[in-house]
């Protein structure tokens, strides 16, 4: 007999848990003190100055966190240009999680800028600056706001259309305690229109969906290309060891292998917290894909070292020194380490090997917007508690939001359907489409 599963399902349990009111009282810290931020200025929370205009918030939130929110990115690259839509089950929480990390990214920024109330003249044609990188990225990085928020539409497309919406009835009822029949009926006409709409308009807008996908592919290359490029305006100084032309490369290459990182972290930690089986499968695939970006990666930073001289300054064992080791080593081990044989179908070491390659991608981004930064002589720079804690809020809020949506929304992947469908049945199978198994 044959059965049907959604591709993709809703986590069953409290939304209420001890994460949830950890994380909480996290971001309402973080939210407190962006309060105080904008209430007494940016000197009151943070240790900028003139010599370092910025300090973690641009280095983590902007140029590392949209590096690390690229596995929507890195996915789409995946699924819609190399055709490989065995990954398609690993889509959906991977444009959510983009979709927290940039939107938080941007909201950053306006944390970030001095005088916050001129920020409307972005939206001013007439003060753009069409000539800056620093343009380009903040355009590209709205814009693919906007794609991302389109893409993850068909979640709730899918949730409106095959859910019979009693939570909906259930809360108009506990508001509305006095309600008579017509009311009940009334309230359940809307509802069935909301049903009926949802299934006409999902199956058109899934046809649409592959312009929106080229633009989510197209932003991302140009403004993460352009952090790199943004830094090639400081040749004095940034440390050589850092400073290249081949920035926007490095950049670009980085946030593909630090997208597919995250998403194998976020499987790996979601199916160990939730219970759920470890989508191996998946995971493996890009195992495979990951020492081979690195691989040019490292390939490249260590070309270019060599044709500038650079090489002896590798080893000179100073501050920047330490830190130029410290990221090239965690790359090439976490590449290695995937590389080898039976690596790459252990949950545990994918788990190490993902984690290595993120934090030497991640570090490698802090090492040029903030380590291997120096404005001259007699500018210190340390974060503050303040700047700290924000930066921790922010995070706090995307997890936050990511553990309540997958417990309202279906995101992540059905593992009875995968574990049954053969790879020629997944084939071009379109966004939440029920797909007979058996």
């Amino acid at each position: 007999m044959a059965k049907h599963s959604s591709e993709y399902v809703r986590v069953h349990g409290k939304i209420c848990t001890k994460s949830f009111y950890l994380l909480a009282a996290l971001s309402l810290v973080g939210i407190f003190l962006i309060i105080v931020r904008f209430a007494e200025g940016i000197g009151a929370v943070t240790n900028l100055s003139d010599g370092y205009p910025w300090g973690i918030w641009i280095a983590y939130d902007v140029a590392t966190g949209t590096a690390i929110a690229c596995g929507g990115y890195a996915i789409a690259i995946l699924v819609y240009i190399r055709n490989r839509w065995q990954y398609h089950p690993l889509i959906r929480s991977a444009i959510l999680t983009s979709l927290f990390g940039y939107c938080l990214a941007g909201f950053s920024v306006m944390v970030d800028i001095g005088r916050p109330w001129n920020a409307f003249g972005f939206f001013l044609p007439s003060r753009w600056q069409p000539n800056s990188a620093m343009f380009e990225v903040a355009l590209c990085i709205m814009a693919y706001c906007v794609v991302q928020i389109i893409e993850f539409l068909p979640t709730i497309l899918c949730l409106l259309e095959h859910s019979k919406l009693k939570r909906l009835q259930k809360i108009f009822y506990h508001f509305h305690p006095q309600h008579t029949a017509k009311d009940e009926g009334v309230v359940k006409d809307a509802l069935e229109w909301v049903h009926s709409a949802a299934a006409w308009f999902h199956p058109r807008f899934n046809k649409a969906l592959i312009f929106i996908v080229v633009l989510g592919l197209v932003f991302p290359t140009m403004h993460q290309s352009s952090l790199g490029s943004l830094m090639l305006i400081a040749p004095t100084k940034l440390h050589p060891l850092w400073y290249t032309g081949f920035l926007p490369l490095l950049f670009l290459v980085n946030c593909m292998f630090m997208g597919y990182s995250i998403v194998i972290l976020e499987s790996i930690i979601s199916s160990y917290l939730l219970k759920r089986e470890y989508e191996v499968e998946e995971l493996s695939g890009l195992a495979q894909i990951v020492p081979c970006l690195g691989a040019i990666w490292l390939g490249v930073r260590l070309g270019d070292l060599i044709y500038r001289g650079q090489v002896p300054a590798m080893f000179l064992g100073d501050f920047y020194s330490c830190f130029f080791l410290a990221e090239f080593l965690l790359l090439a081990v976490g590449s290695l380490l995937l590389c080898s044989r039976g690596h790459g179908t252990s949950p545990r070491w994918l788990f190490i090997s993902a984690f290595l390659m993120l934090l030497g991608g991640a570090l490698y981004r802090f090492n040029v917007y903030l380590i291997g930064f120096n404005p001259g002589l007699g500018w210190h720079y340390f974060p503050s508690f303040s700047e700290v804690m924000i930066s921790v809020g922010i995070v706090s809020i995307e997890l936050l939001g990511y553990q309540v949506l997958i417990k309202l929304l279906p995101v992540l992947p059905n593992p009875h359907q995968h574990r049954n469908i053969a790879p020629a049945q997944r084939e071009l199978a379109p966004e939440g489409a029920v797909v007979r198994v058996g």
